[in-house]
């Protein structure tokens, strides 16, 4: 497995339809691999984010099992003569993660779930709209992805409700799809809600909490959403 970061220069006129659409950023992603075709199964194992630290500083984070070519990136939205990529091999970081240490994590999601208006109708995919919700689709997730949400001491707690976690949600992106029935050939627009985490953890199972870093977290992955990565908590 590898990580890859690369810094996204946000003055080039490239780089803006690819900030701007999570669909012109993934086809960029998977040139990234030789021999990927489109639809091609092995591209649901790659995994990417963009972080929006500033206006001037975006970065892109890639984990997958091939070691990626992001020239055409760097052409068209990078630095070609002065900056590349960098790319490390995962599996030796990976190794090191212990029940019980506690980490520093990001996380970009698709926090949503399943309602119905009335009795009779199906079940339809709903993006959770408030911060609460969203962090709640996180913490029901947690446990099954590996890992503890660290809770904020109380006497911390700046809140009487709402800061109970040491958990933040942020840079919430709104987009939407054009999507085709193929039953009735309707064109349909789809929407997609995506925030981003950041809080800090502690590992409860070291061999699931690996399979969420390496196969994601929730919906969306193909639009930038399930990349947890994590860091020393400080």
């Amino acid at each position: 497995m590898y990580l890859t970061r690369f810094r996204i220069n946000t003055a080039r006129l490239g780089a803006r339809p690819l900030l701007a659409s999570p669909q012109r950023m993934h086809a960029a992603v998977m040139s990234s691999f030789a021999g990927m075709l489109p639809g091609d199964v092995a591209s649901s194992r790659i995994l990417w984010r963009l972080d929006r630290n500033s206006r001037a500083e975006v970065q892109l984070f890639i984990v997958s099992e091939e070691r990626p070519d992001l020239t055409h990136l760097v052409e068209q939205a990078g630095w070609p003569t002065t900056a590349a990529w960098q790319t490390y091999e995962y599996k030796p970081f990976l190794d090191k993660l212990t029940a019980g240490s506690t980490w520093a994590f990001r996380l970009t999601a698709n926090p949503v779930h399943n309602v119905r208006r009335t009795p009779d109708e199906p079940l339809k995919r709903t993006a959770h709209r408030t911060p609460r919700h969203q962090m709640g689709w996180l913490l029901t997730h947690q446990e099954k992805a590996g890992f503890r949400v660290l809770e904020t001491p109380a006497d911390r707690r700046r809140l009487a409700h709402g800061d109970e976690h040491q958990l933040t949600v942020r840079d919430e992106q709104r987009h939407q799809f054009g999507k085709t029935e193929t039953s009735t050939g309707k064109a349909n627009k789809v929407p997609l809600v995506t925030v981003t985490f950041d809080g800090r953890l502690e590992v409860i199972d070291p061999v699931a909490l690996r399979r969420t870093l390496t196969m994601g977290l929730g919906k969306a992955k193909a639009y930038g959403c399930g990349l947890m990565t994590l860091a020393q908590a400080g």
